[in-house]
């Protein structure tokens, strides 16, 4: 097609209506060649499409959203006692309020062969920090995304692999009883927790997380003896 273009372009004996034809046959190749190198730069460059995550273990995981759903509800219950509390909260109030939570979470780790764990980095029992990396992480990305309420990962602890499912816990009124100024805290908390980091708190905001880690190989038996 270019030799031709050319030969038409050099004739004399053509007038301004063919080299008007010319240009526009020019800029039509040109275009056409254009738009041919832009389709080819798109598809060596364009961006993979990934799959979304396939769910390791649906039953399993889907029941260990209910229970924690169902113990976050437990949580809240118990600590709306506290509204239009007088008198300041006691160790009793404590183990009242707050021990029933933790127990009903020892309770599914020892029925479910589950971990569940209650994971702050403001933390006022040490054994509620972060336990891994991937806890660490799963708590920024809660800090990060105030509308993030939960989701999962798989994750190797203790050489086992597994699915951990993470799920947030929001400030409600009734905590500041207890997680408020830190000049505030009940007198109980300021003699057996030295190193107290849970105060300071408003409402709405991130007191922590629920963490329940589920095997792999107890997935499997789930999932076996649900065919069965």
């Amino acid at each position: 097609m270019l030799p031709r273009l050319l030969s038409r372009y050099g004739s004399s004996s053509r007038g301004w209506s063919s080299r008007l034809s010319y240009w526009s046959e020019v800029g039509l190749g040109w275009a056409i060649a254009f738009f041919l190198c832009l389709g080819f730069w798109g598809l060596f460059n364009a961006a993979p499409v990934v799959a979304a995550p396939t769910i390791p273990n649906p039953e399993a995981l889907a029941n260990a959203v209910r229970e924690i759903e169902s113990l976050d509800a437990m949580r809240s219950e118990l600590a709306s006692s506290l509204d239009g509390m007088t008198t300041e909260p006691t160790m009793q109030t404590m183990q009242q309020v707050c021990r029933p939570v933790g127990m009903r979470a020892m309770q599914l780790s020892q029925e479910k062969g589950w971990q569940v764990k209650q994971l702050s980095d403001k933390y006022r029992n040490p054994a509620h920090q972060p336990d891994t990396l991937n806890a660490t992480i799963a708590l920024t990305r809660f800090k990060q995304n105030p509308d993030l309420v939960a989701f999962w990962d798989m994750e190797t602890i203790d050489g086992q692999p597994g699915t951990r499912y993470y799920r947030r816990i929001n400030v409600e009124a009734s905590c500041l009883a207890c997680h408020g100024l830190q000049a505030n805290r009940p007198q109980f908390v300021k003699e057996n927790y030295p190193g107290d980091r849970a105060y300071n708190f408003n409402i709405g905001d991130l007191r922590g997380m629920y963490s329940v880690f589920i095997p792999d190989d107890l997935a499997s038996e789930i999932a076996e003896s649900t065919k069965s």
